[in-house]
């Protein structure tokens, strides 16, 4: 489906990037495999994971190119898009797909756990949807995905900085689909459901969260690829703006932020009227706040 293209996949060297990675390279894209290394938590950095993945590329007969460079800078961001110029002439495409975890509930939460991960997540797909921005401009056509969570839509225990970055990410999908739509450019998020390192992490302190971790131990991560090089298609070339989740072979269209329920008052409101007269209206439209009562617990069908 998308033969020729140049698409730029960030965290590339396992899990879910891993899997984009190969599946658009067994569609036809030249892929660069932006891969730094480290562990979940942001540690360390080894060349072995993106390596690996290229290796795989080009076992199979098709093209790609590894890449170490950190998102987390605007430097790094820019030999990322830069080494799929050297490397193949062009940029078609970005998975905003890089990202740390540095869970801790909220009331624990230093400022360090809080910047490593918008760093890595927000600012990193920022730097690298930047560096790309120029060249889509001006040759008149190109494609983001984003990965968000439902960390982020939903929200989750333990992640505030996580659900923080990843909802802040949808706002700059729809915020670079409305800037760039004029230059033939689309912007779209996909929130995962995939059982990878990333996913170890998350607090698992009672016997409800251990049960949602080992259902999405049962979705693995080659599930989440097919919708993502749609996206990166021409066919796709009339979806933008749009949120969409993935959980096992069922693709979900999210809803987005609009209005559910209005009350109206011709002389205003006091608090009091608020807390007896609006209040009650709106509650019958409120979103349970218990993660297990959101759509992602129904069992498959």
């Amino acid at each position: 489906m998308i033969e020729g293209k140049v698409v730029v996949v960030t965290g590339a060297g396992g899990g879910i990037g891993r899997e984009i990675a190969l599946a658009l390279a067994a569609e036809g894209a030249r892929v660069v495999v932006n891969d730094i290394g480290t562990s979940t938590s942001g540690e360390g950095q080894d060349a072995g994971p993106a390596q690996s993945v290229v290796n795989e590329i080009r076992a199979a007969g098709g093209e790609a190119a590894a890449n170490l460079d950190s998102v987390a800078d605007r430097s790094g961001a820019a030999r990322i898009v830069q080494c799929a110029l050297d490397s193949f002439g062009r940029v078609d495409g970005i998975v905003n797909n890089a990202g740390i975890l540095r869970d801790r509930f909220f009331h624990k939460m230093s400022d360090e756990e809080w910047d490593a991960v918008i760093k890595v997540h927000l600012y990193g797909s920022y730097h690298v949807s930047r560096a790309a921005a120029n060249h889509f401009k001006e040759q008149g056509s190109g494609a983001y995905v984003h990965m968000t969570s439902t960390s982020g839509l939903v929200g989750n225990f333990g992640q505030a900085n996580y659900s923080a970055a990843k909802l802040g990410l949808v706002a700059l999908s729809k915020s670079i689909a409305l800037d760039m739509q004029k230059f033939s450019v689309r912007s779209n998020c996909i929130a995962p459901f995939a059982w990878s390192r990333m996913i170890g992490s998350i607090p698992t302190d009672t016997p409800d969260q251990q049960a949602r971790v080992d259902k999405i131990k049962q979705m693995t991560p080659n599930k989440i690829a097919p919708l993502a090089v749609y996206l990166l298609s021409d066919a796709a070339r009339e979806v933008n703006a749009q949120v969409f989740a993935v959980r096992n072979n069922e693709i979900f269209l999210m809803s987005q932020p609009r209005p559910l329920r209005s009350v109206q008052r011709g002389e205003g409101w006091t608090p009091q009227q608020i807390a007896e007269h609006a209040m009650p209206a709106l509650k019958a439209s409120f979103v349970p706040m218990d993660r297990s009562a959101d759509v992602f617990s129904w069992d498959p069908v």
